[in-house]
C-alpha cells in the first residue's frame, strides 16, 4: 500500500473506533462559526474539550475538527480516549513500513513545479465547471488547489497570487505529512524519492531481509 495521508493507514493497521452518528445540524453550526471566526476559532473549542485531539489535528483541518468536537459533544466523551477502545488491529499480516525522506529543498521544488503543472493543465477551468454544476461551497472545493482555484474565479486573488497560495499549501501539506510519519513506529527511512532506482533497491533489500529473518525464525 503506498500513499500519504498518515490517518488512513492508521486507521487500516490499528482500526477505528465506533463514533457517534453524523449531526448535520451540529455540523452547520460549526460550519459558520468558523466562517464567522476562521477555523482556528474551532480548534479552540476542541482545545478545551480534548487537549489531545487539538494537539493530534492542525488547526486548518476543518473537516477534522469539526467531527472531532461532533463525537466530543455526542458521546460526552473526549475523542482521544475513544480513539484507544473499540478498534480491531488488522489481523494476519505483518507489517512493515517505508517511509521516503527526500531531500526539503528538491521536494519544495517538485511540488511547487507539479503545483505549476495542475493550473496550466486546467485546473481553474475544471474548477469552473464544478462550481457551475455544485455551487461554490461543495467540499471538495475547499481542497488543496481547488481551493486557490475558487478564490481566483470569485476574483479575491489573481493567477499569480493563487498559484503562489496553492504552492505554499501543498509544502504546509507535505511539512505535515512528514510530522505526522516521524510519529509513526519502526519505520525504515529511505533517503530520496521513490523513483530513485537506489532508493527502490534499498527497500527491496529491507523486505528479502525480513523475509529471510522470518523463515529462519
Amino acid at each position: 500500500m503506498v500513499g500519504g495521508t498518515g490517518l488512513y493507514l492508521r486507521a487500516l493497521l490499528e482500526g477505528i473506533f465506533p463514533g457517534p452518528q453524523l449531526s448535520e445540524e451540529l455540523r452547520e453550526r460549526l460550519r459558520q462559526r468558523a466562517a464567522e471566526k476562521g477555523p482556528g476559532h474551532l480548534h479552540c473549542i476542541l482545545k478545551r474539550l480534548d487537549p489531545a485531539a487539538a494537539e493530534a489535528i492542525h488547526e486548518n483541518d476543518m473537516p477534522k475538527l469539526i467531527r472531532a468536537i461532533e463525537v466530543c459533544l455526542a458521546s460526552r466523551q473526549k475523542m482521544s480516549e475513544m480513539w484507544k477502545h473499540g478498534r480491531q488491529p488488522l489481523q494476519g499480516v505483518r507489517i512493515l513500513r517505508l517511509g521516503l525522506d527526500p531531500d526539503r529543498d528538491t521536494l519544495y521544488t517538485r511540488i511547487n513545479q507539479r503545483a505549476e503543472k495542475m493550473f496550466a493543465s486546467g485546473l481553474v477551468e475544471e474548477t469552473a465547471r464544478l462550481m457551475q454544476k455544485y455551487g461554490d461551497s461543495a467540499g471538495p472545493l475547499t481542497s488543496l488547489g481547488y481551493k486557490q482555484a475558487v478564490q481566483l474565479l470569485r476574483g479575491e486573488i489573481d493567477g499569480k497570487t493563487a498559484l503562489q497560495a496553492a504552492q505554499q499549501a501543498h509544502r504546509n501539506y507535505a511539512k505535515r505529512q512528514m510530522t505526522w510519519f516521524r510519529r509513526e513506529p519502526e519505520v525504515a527511512w529511505m533517503r530520496g524519492f521513490g523513483n530513485d532506482p537506489q532508493v527502490q533497491q534499498n527497500c527491496i533489500s529491507i523486505v528479502a531481509a525480513k523475509s529471510s529473518d522470518r523463515q529462519q525464525a
